[in-house]
């Protein structure tokens, strides 16, 4: 396995500084994802400071015929940044991390620049105080960057009401394959002037281009908040109603599921109590935001709604904290799970599949109640959790007790979902993980345009090899 010669290195340290080159074991948190369930090797991971030393880097990697892995927060969930997963060291990672400029609020124009190491949290913080708000949130806000979810193109929480990362992007920066710079951050309202490259490059998962910039829509900023979590009498009674409030709960910004198991398994492993005294097979939580208190139209539609046999409602914002854990708490307790259940099967201890989809609404209930038994099928011994973005018709199914690298439970779930109309991907991209299935969600034709544009683009293959397209090389 080859990896970087000793002065590629030093020219790399030329380039970001010395300190900012990391070689051998202190790579080690750069090519392993947080699931436990991809590991990769590099040559080298860089840190650069600009944009004008992510060129420099591509330029030299593409002179040098050595690929390069752009990285943000290393929160994907699909492997789509995780370098070398062929065993093949000679790559290198270019972390985003030090790209954390922030420009200010523009409040005329409700938008603000953010280098692609911003994270999620902090441009949250930093336009806040301009009475603003950016229209993207997710668990993950703390680590997540704005280059990840660009590359991704996120949805999250809020995508009922604000749209998916794609929706709030007004301009772009990035470098291309051969070490150029394009730079269109005027972020004009209306432009039209050719195409799109920002939408091009949202989603495209690094493999276009290395977003290192970007200008960013913002949305009001309401102080009045609340929500609701509602238990319901059955799955189907909560599918319907989170398909009914996602438009008719004035000012409704989330809506999300989750059932009886999954709570049992947060309030276990967190240690918290549950929000009623009686479980229920099935729970969505709806918030709501406007410039006075939603909170008694909110109330109107879910006595309206039926099905519905508990309600807890937060108004302040520890209350509403408290309420947000029970659905946000799900993914540490699925990993604390894992863990556990790894020990149990000899399974990767660790290793969580975790399969977001989407399903057209007429279809949610019926693939939540049916995929945990298909599952079962090929693979007795594993667990499936289920939860989700439901007013957008997003499930993230979690499976754990498997090994890795079985993909087994992956082609049932994805095939599954495909039968029923829905897409392999909501929100995380495909990465390498779902590179088998996805022409599931894509037609020989479209797949030949992906191709088209990677070689346009990348004619060499050197960005993030193997992820969503075929490698070039």
């Amino acid at each position: 396995m080859e990896t970087l010669p000793d002065d590629m290195v030093a020219a790399l340290g030329g380039i970001v500084g010395a300190n900012h080159v990391l070689t051998g074991e202190t790579t080690a948190g750069y090519v392993s994802d947080w699931t436990g369930r991809f590991h990769g090797r590099t040559g080298a991971v860089v840190r650069p400071g600009s944009t004008a030393e992510v060129a420099e880097v591509v330029s030299l990697c593409a002179a040098n015929d050595i690929t390069v892995v752009p990285q943000g927060g290393n929160t994907g969930l699909v492997g789509g940044g995780i370098p070398g997963l062929n065993g093949d060291a000679r790559n290198v990672v270019v972390s985003l991390a030090r790209l954390d400029g922030l420009g200010p609020v523009d409040t005329a124009e409700r938008a603000v620049t953010a280098g692609a190491g911003v994270t999620i949290e902090q441009l949250h913080s930093h336009v806040a105080a301009s009475g603003l708000a950016y229209g993207v949130d997710l668990a993950s806000r703390a680590s997540a960057t704005v280059g990840g979810t660009i590359a991704t193109n996120a949805g999250g929480l809020h995508v009922v009401r604000w749209g998916a990362t794609r929706a709030q992007v007004l301009g772009i920066e990035a470098v291309m394959a051969d070490g150029s710079v394009i730079s269109h951050l005027q972020g004009l309202r209306k432009d039209n002037t050719g195409y799109d490259l920002a939408g091009l490059l949202c989603g495209s998962e690094g493999t276009l281009g290395i977003v290192t910039a970007a200008r960013l829509r913002l949305v009001p900023r309401h102080e009045h908040t609340t929500v609701a979590v509602v238990g319901f009498t059955s799955l189907v009674d909560a599918v319907e109603a989170a398909g009914q409030w996602a438009s008719a709960v004035p000012g409704c910004q989330a809506v999300e599921l989750f059932v009886d198991e999954g709570l049992d398994l947060v309030c276990r492993h967190l240690d918290i109590a549950p929000p009623f005294a009686t479980s229920w097979p099935a729970y969505v939580l709806v918030e709501a935001a406007g410039v006075d208190d939603p909170t008694e139209r909110l109330a109107a539609v879910v006595v309206a709604t039926g099905g519905v046999s508990d309600v807890a409602v937060g108004r302040t914002a520890a209350e509403r904290s408290r309420l947000w854990r029970y659905r946000e708490g799900h993914t540490e307790a699925i990993s604390i799970e894992a863990l556990t259940a790894g020990s149990r099967s000899g399974a990767t201890q660790g290793a969580v599949h975790k399969l977001d989809v989407t399903l057209p609404h007429a279809h949610l209930a019926g693939f939540i109640a049916a995929v945990g038994a298909q599952v079962a099928q090929v693979a007795p011994g594993a667990r499936t959790w289920l939860f989700g973005h439901a007013g957008d018709g997003n499930v993230h199914v979690n499976v754990t007790g498997l090994p890795g690298d079985d993909d087994t439970v992956d082609a049932v779930v994805l095939t599954l979902v495909a039968s029923l109309g829905g897409s392999i991907s909501a929100e995380h991209g495909i990465g390498v993980a779902k590179m088998p299935w996805l022409h599931l969600s894509r037609s020989p034709a479209e797949l030949a345009v992906f191709a088209s544009l990677k070689r346009a683009l990348d004619p060499a293959g050197i960005l993030n090899p193997g992820v969503l397209v075929p490698p070039v090389r």
